[in-house]
């Protein structure tokens, strides 16, 4: 059975996500770090779990209370259950997420040879997590 693999909406979410979460990030960084000696402005120590904090409230929150982040929402995608296709768990959408670092090395590269190689159109999150993506 061949299984839709969403490419292009996947992508384009994934970017409305991440353009948030790297916007949101940047202004915190400028609001609140410290110029350090290359010019740069910088977080440490405690005034990180901010980023990591707004990072899971935006992606697993979210995504297990609404059933969608606002980018798969725009592209009419939802995450699901493998088995049961029912809206994930905080859990698994805590493990789709963790391994984004991955899939995105790279722009991304390696989250699409992933999908187009799965059969059922998975990355290396959704594998992880026994997840998969599902058109609304």
């Amino acid at each position: 059975m061949k299984t839709e693999k969403f490419l292009l909406r996947r992508i384009a979410a994934a970017s409305v996500d991440y353009f948030i979460i790297l916007s949101i990030t940047s202004i915190y960084i400028l609001l609140f770090g410290e110029l350090n000696s290359d010019g740069e402005y910088s977080v440490n120590g405690i005034k990180v779990i901010p980023v990591f904090l707004f990072w899971f409230l935006y992606l697993c929150v979210i995504e297990t209370t609404l059933g969608s982040t606002l980018g798969n929402y725009l592209f009419s995608l939802k995450p699901v259950d493998e088995n049961t296709l029912v809206t994930i768990s905080l859990k698994q959408s805590f493990l789709r997420h963790i391994v984004d670092p991955i899939d995105m090395f790279f722009f991304g590269l390696v989250a699409i040879i992933i999908i187009l190689n799965s059969q059922e159109s998975k990355r290396l999150g959704d594998l992880l997590a026994k997840t998969k993506v599902v058109r609304i």
